[in-house]
């Protein structure tokens, strides 16, 4: 297991979201968080059908591109009724002329499990594997997972994506309306980070 040591890395993402995540994750390490937005780097095709393959693509193409190690991140829902859907299309499904609109994405989603008359409770899984990738090809992935189930109506303004429908197991508040600090350390994505700092960054 390769250890991080470098103290600036690139979040191989354009998503805001992740980006506050990540940074406020890497920052008690002292490491520096660049987003490929931020450097102006494209976005590459993801072409592979698991978050795996998808994170890999993501981080090596960043890391070549800048020079720097790179993080990557693949994360969706999988939903147990609709067999795994949306899975790694969970960005997919909220794809719109204008941008992602994920409140059409969650309506989608419950409406699919209405019509399979599927049963309660409906249970899910944010999903989320990591990739650290350095610009000499070598790569470290850590996987995440958050069990729990969905909600309807919608309930918070807090989070993104499919936030405001996903309840945690054993909570009674979904992740949209939970304090940000409560969610982001038992996120699918902070088990994913812990395993990544065990491993890269402590000892």
């Amino acid at each position: 297991m390769r250890k991080l040591i470098e103290r600036h890395i690139v979040l191989a993402t354009h998503n805001a979201g992740k980006l506050r995540e990540i940074k406020a994750l890497l920052d008690p390490y002292g490491i520096k968080v660049s987003s490929a937005g931020d450097l102006g780097l494209p976005e590459p095709k993801e072409t592979e059908d698991n978050f795996a393959g998808n994170a890999g693509i993501k981080a090596h193409f960043a890391a070549q591109q800048s020079g720097l190690p790179a993080l990557s991140d693949d994360s969706g829902i999988m939903v147990d009724a609709l067999n795994g859907a949306p899975g790694v299309y969970t960005a997919d499904w909220a794809e719109t002329p204008n941008g992602r609109d994920f409140v059409m994405a969650m309506t989608k989603v419950w409406d699919l499990l209405e019509a399979a008359e599927a049963t309660e409770p409906r249970t899910a899984r944010f999903v989320c594997t990591l990739c650290v990738a350095w610009p000499d090809g070598h790569e470290e992935l850590f996987e995440g997972v958050v069990e729990g189930s969905l909600v309807w109506p919608m309930r918070g303004e807090d989070g993104f994506g499919f936030d405001p429908m996903f309840m945690p197991l054993g909570k009674s508040e979904t992740f949209g309306e939970m304090d940000p600090k409560v969610k982001h350390a038992m996120s699918h994505r902070a088990d994913a980070f812990a395993k990544l700092v065990a491993n890269l960054l402590n000892g």
